[in-house]
């Protein structure tokens, strides 16, 4: 919703603005057709040359993004401390039981409750492989910790590719106006020797082209791909959670603890409170008796 609002605020002051200002849409609306044309072809040539078929369904999922927004929300998050704790105390009580929930999590008893987290392939994976991993008993618990931050690193940098893209076309499309705009002058030139109203109207028709590859720029573009790194970035931190967590029950700390640190570690504006999160692991334990 506030995404349309910025699009719609963009729109109503610069154009409305232009209006105000004694403008006429004439010229524009009548060369905008052929400008967005060449721009708009341009730019999406270039992006589909510069990406893979892959790359270019993942930045067309992630506009999405920009009227979604984050995918994690504040109930998701006590939802994962919630499972993460049913997690590690079945695997301090039974480890042998806990193996069954972390081979086939889509049949497992614990993960069938929290349903939006165990459609998450990548968290499923995340907390699955990591539980094994501790039941490796690895010598140093910095081996499995560097081996995550590896991981979470590589798939940040493949989440953000979609904003990286878009940033990339954003940073063209000015050059982009250019081109048509210069376009727009040889076709002028070859009518020199028109009326000045004629040519007036035909020069305003070629400006259109620079107006349009900077509009789009930094009017559109660039504000979505800055709003698809920040979803991306606000998103990684509950895989970063999980990490959080994770590794604390590696070193051993209480169960609580652990899930004290998690909590700890939840971006502030979707943080359970403490006395929300001790009711709803005492449902957990009800739950689990």
């Amino acid at each position: 919703m506030i995404g349309m609002i910025g699009i719609a605020l963009i729109f109503i002051m610069v154009f409305g603005g232009y209006l105000a200002a004694g403008g006429k849409m004439e010229i524009i609306l009548k060369s905008l057709p052929f400008e967005f044309t060449m721009i708009g072809g341009a730019a999406a040539g270039a992006f589909v040359i510069s990406n893979d078929i892959p790359a270019i369904k993942h930045t067309l999922k992630d506009v999405g993004k920009v009227f979604k927004g984050p995918k994690w929300a504040h109930e998701d998050y006590k939802d994962l401390l919630c499972l993460l704790f049913e997690l590690i105390r079945q695997a301090r009580q039974n480890a042998v039981a806990l193996e069954e929930h972390i081979e086939a999590p889509e049949d497992s008893s614990i993960f069938s409750r929290y349903p939006k987290i165990l459609a998450d392939k990548e968290a499923i994976e995340l907390i699955c492989d990591t539980l094994r991993s501790a039941s490796m008993n690895y010598d140093d618990p910095h081996q499995v910790e560097e081996v995550l931050e590896k991981r979470m690193e590589a798939n940040l940098h493949h989440a953000l590719h979609g904003s990286h893209a878009l940033q990339a076309v954003a940073d063209g499309l000015p050059a982009l106006g250019i081109v048509a705009a210069v376009l727009g002058v040889i076709k002028t030139m070859g009518s020199i020797d028109q009326p000045p109203e004629i040519l007036g109207k035909m020069i305003g028709g070629a400006l259109v082209g620079t107006f349009l590859g900077v509009f789009l720029a930094y009017g559109l573009v660039a504000p979505f791909s800055s709003k698809v790194k920040t979803v991306v970035e606000e998103d990684a931190h509950f895989y970063q959670l999980i990490r959080e967590v994770l590794v604390a029950n590696l070193y051993n700390h209480s169960v609580n603890i652990c899930i004290e640190v998690g909590r700890q570690n939840t971006p502030g504006h979707s943080r359970p409170s403490y006395s929300e999160l001790e009711e709803a692991l005492k449902e957990v334990k009800k739950a689990a008796a």
